[in-house]
C-alpha cells in the first residue's frame, strides 16, 4: 500500500559533508552499499489497538515532518545535490501474520527488516527509507524500518524512531521539526564552517605524516576471501574495562581504544600507532538533533614511546580521542586534494592501520557485582568463546576493532586482512587485549602492557 505525504517547499542542497564520505565508500564497496543500511524494529502500540489505516497516516505524518525522508540524492548539472519533494506517495509494505506469536511478531519483523536491507537503495529513484508492517489479524503488532545510512546516521535514526513512536501511540509530535539534511548542508557552506574545515584537514595532514608504515607485521599469504572477522566474547573484559574506568574516572571507551592501543603498539613495534574512529559531530547547538547524516572519521595519534603505565596513558588517550573530535568535521573532497598535494595516501586501497568503533547501545552501563576480587576476575577468563564470523572479499581497512554488546559480557571484534590477522592470529591478538585490560584491572600495569606478537601464544 502506500501513504500520501505533503511537507514544505525546499530547494534542495549539495551533499552534506557526512554524506559525501559515505559515497565514496559506496562507491567503493559497489553492491554491497546494502550494507549502509539501518534496520531497526518498533513495537506498535498494545493497549490501544493499532489498525493499518492508523499507521499509515503515522508513516505519512513521519515522512511529512523531515524533510530528509523525502530527500533523493540525484545529479543536477554533474553536481550530486539532495532534491527534497514537497509531496508524493511513500509505499508500505503489509505482511499479515495469522495470529500473534508470543513475542507479537518481534523476531520476524527483525527478519523482515533483514529482508528489506538486503537489496541496495536506488537513492535517486527511490525515497530513502522502506516501511513494512506486520499484522496479526486486524492489528498492527510491528512496524519493521529500515533507513539509508546515506540519510541518517545513528543518532538521527534513534530521532526519526522516536518521532515514529509518538505518532503511531498520540497520532502526533508537539515539538517543531528539527534542522534537516538539506539544511545542513546549507550551513556548510558558511565562512565559519569553511575555516572549520581548514584546521581540519591541517590536523590530518600533520597526524598522517608521524603514523608508521605499517599497524601489524605480516604473517603469510592472504586467505581467500581475504578479510575474515572474528568475534570474542568476554565477561571478564566487560568488567575490567568498567573496573578501570570507574577507578580512573575516564569512559570505558577510552580504556578499550587505550588497550588496543597497547597491543598494536607492542605487536608492531613501532612506539606511535594511529587509530581512526567514527565521531557523531553533534556537539554544535545546530547539529544535536538534526535529522541528518553528520558522523565522520576522526583520526587519533597515540604515542607511547615514553613507555608509560597504563593509567598514566589514559589521559593522553583521553586527549587524542577529543582532538579527534574536534576535527572530525570536514569536507572530504577537500581532505582528499590536501592529501594528494601531499603524497599521502585518502580513501585508497587498504587502510594500514586501524579502525576502533565502539558500537554498544549503553557503553557506559553498570553491572551488579563488578566489585570483583582477582581470583574471580581472571576465572572469568576462562569462559570467554572465540567464533570466527564473517568473511569478505573486499574491506577498507587491514584492521577494523569493533565493541559490541553481548549478553552479560562484552563483545571483542576484529575484522582482518589474513595476511596479517588469520583467525589464529586473529584469536590471539583479541586475547592479549583481553589480558590487557584484566591485568589493568587488577592494578596499574607498568610497560610494556602486552607481549610482543611473537611471544603471544
Amino acid at each position: 500500500m502506500s501513504t500520501p505525504f505533503a511537507g514544505p517547499p525546499d530547494p534542495g542542497a549539495p551533499l552534506t559533508w557526512g554524506q559525501r564520505a559515505l559515497w565514496i565508500a559506496i562507491r567503493r564497496h559497489g553492491a554491497a552499499q546494502a550494507m549502509f543500511s539501518l534496520r531497526r524494529v518498533v513495537a506498535a502500540p498494545r493497549r490501544t489497538p493499532l489498525g493499518v489505516p492508523a499507521a499509515l497516516r503515522a508513516v505519512g505524518a513521519l515522512v511529512t515532518r523531515h524533510g530528509s525522508l523525502r530527500t533523493r540524492v540525484r545529479a543536477v548539472d554533474g553536481e550530486l545535490r539532495q532534491v527534497v519533494a514537497a509531496s508524493g506517495e511513500h509505499p508500505v509494505l503489509i505482511v499479515p501474520i495469522g495470529d500473534a506469536p508470543a513475542d507479537d511478531g518481534a523476531a520476524l519483523a527483525q527478519q523482515l527488516a533483514a529482508d528489506l536491507a538486503a537489496t541496495p537503495f536506488d537513492h535517486a529513484e527511490e525515497w530513502p527509507q522502506r516501511f513494512a508492517l506486520l499484522v496479526a489479524g486486524e492489528r498492527v503488532c510491528q512496524v519493521a524500518v529500515v533507513l539509508s545510512h546515506t540519510t541518517v546516521d545513528f543518532r538521527a535514526a534513534e530521532l526519526v524512531l522516536r518521532d515514529l513512536r509518538l505518532l503511531l501511540v498520540r497520532g502526533g509530535v508537539p515539538a517543531p521539526a528539527p534542522p534537516q539534511s538539506a539544511d545542513i548542508a546549507r550551513l556548510e557552506q558558511s565562512e565559519r564552517h569553511r575555516r572549520r574545515c581548514e584546521r581540519a584537514v591541517r590536523h590530518w595532514i600533520d597526524s598522517t605524516r608521524r603514523l608508521p608504515a605499517e599497524t601489524l607485521p605480516a604473517v603469510g599469504p592472504a586467505l581467500v576471501p581475504r578479510f575474515r572477522r572474528c568475534v570474542l566474547t568476554s565477561s571478564a573484559a566487560g568488567a575490567a574495562a568498567r573496573l578501570i574506568a570507574r577507578r580512573e574516572q575516564v569512559s570505558s571507551s577510552t580504556v578499550l581504544l587505550a588497550a588496543v592501543a597497547g597491543v598494536i603498539t607492542a605487536w608492531s613495534g613501532e612506539p606511535v600507532c594511529g587509530v581512526y574512529t567514527m565521531v557523531n559531530n553533534r556537539s554544535a547547538d545546530d547539529y544535536r538533533e538534526a535529522i541528518s547524516k553528520l558522523n565522520q572519521l576522526g583520526l587519533l595519534v597515540i604515542d607511547l614511546g615514553d613507555r608509560p603505565s597504563f593509567a598514566a596513558a589514559l589521559p593522553r588517550v583521553w586527549h587524542a580521542a577529543v582532538e579527534a573530535y574536534r576535527h572530525a568535521y570536514y569536507d572530504p573532497e577537500e581532505m582528499a586534494r590536501a592529501h594528494e598535494a601531499a603524497g599521502l595516501p585518502y580513501a585508497t586501497g587498504v587502510n594500514r592501520h586501524c579502525y576502533f568503533n565502539d558500537i554498544r547501545l549503553a557503553p557506559e552501563s553498570e553491572t551488579a557485582g563488578d566489585a570483583v576480587d582477582p581470583a574471580d576476575l581472571r576465572a572469568a577468563m576462562a569462559r570467554t568463546t572465540f567464533a570466527p564470523a564473517e568473511e569478505l572479499d573486499t574491506f577498507t581497512w587491514l584492521m577494523r576493532v569493533e565493541v559490541i554488546d553481548a549478553p552479560g559480557a562484552l563483545g571483542l571484534a576484529v575484522t582482518g586482512d589474513t595476511a596479517h590477522l588469520p583467525p589464529a592470529v586473529a584469536e590471539r591478538f583479541l586475547r592479549a587485549l583481553e589480558r590487557l585490560l584484566v591485568d589493568a584491572a587488577l592494578g596499574d600495569l607498568p610497560w610494556p602492557w602486552s607481549a610482543p606478537a611473537d611471544a603471544t601464544g
